[in-house]
């Protein structure tokens, strides 16, 4: 009986242990905030844009948003996916659309922001280590962009990231928070 006490007691230890070193990537926060410019052309087209997270060697991890036309009939948004070439080719292809939580409509211009909670999928699944957020948009008749902002996971202290787009993003920017 003492010993199955103090086997209770050491469990009870390493699982105590173990949730207070998952804790920061738990409580950990990521704000994508990415501007949508104003372009003044004959026919404009909200562009398509997709979020994921990559290694820093270039290998995806996880989608983390898909803004495209999710309202067309019989799901014909999803035809053109495929011109965001990076991220189709690299994780789109995989996914079955309208994926749960990823899939959302297309932005007008301006500035929109997304927030993700760490302990919660998608970046509930990340190892520690240095990744990559990449955004890319694509506009029917018009171009395609993409833009990509480094960081490290778990989050240890406060940083934010930005970048810049030259035509279809604006200013982009990461946000993290332990």
């Amino acid at each position: 009986m003492h010993r199955t006490a103090r086997s209770l007691t050491a469990t009870g230890l390493s699982t105590s242990l173990a949730l207070l070193a998952a804790t920061p990537a738990a409580a950990a926060e990521m704000t994508v905030t990415v501007t949508i410019p104003r372009l003044s052309v004959a026919e404009y087209h909200a562009p398509y844009v997709a979020m994921w997270v990559e290694t820093d060697a270039g290998k995806p991890v996880t989608t983390l948003a898909t803004w495209y036309s999710v309202k067309l009939k019989a799901n014909e948004g999803t035809k053109w996916l495929p011109e965001l070439r990076s991220w189709w080719r690299k994780a789109g292809r995989a996914l079955a659309m309208p994926a749960d939580g990823i899939s959302s409509p297309t932005r007008p211009p301006g500035t929109h922001s997304v927030s993700f909670a760490g302990a919660k999928s998608p970046l509930g699944r990340l190892a520690p280590g240095n990744y990559r957020l990449v955004i890319e948009a694509a506009r029917e008749v018009g171009g395609r962009e993409q833009v990509a902002m480094p960081f490290q996971w778990p989050v240890q202290a406060p940083a934010t990231v930005a970048a810049k787009g030259t035509a279809e993003l604006g200013a982009v920017s990461l946000a993290l928070k332990p």
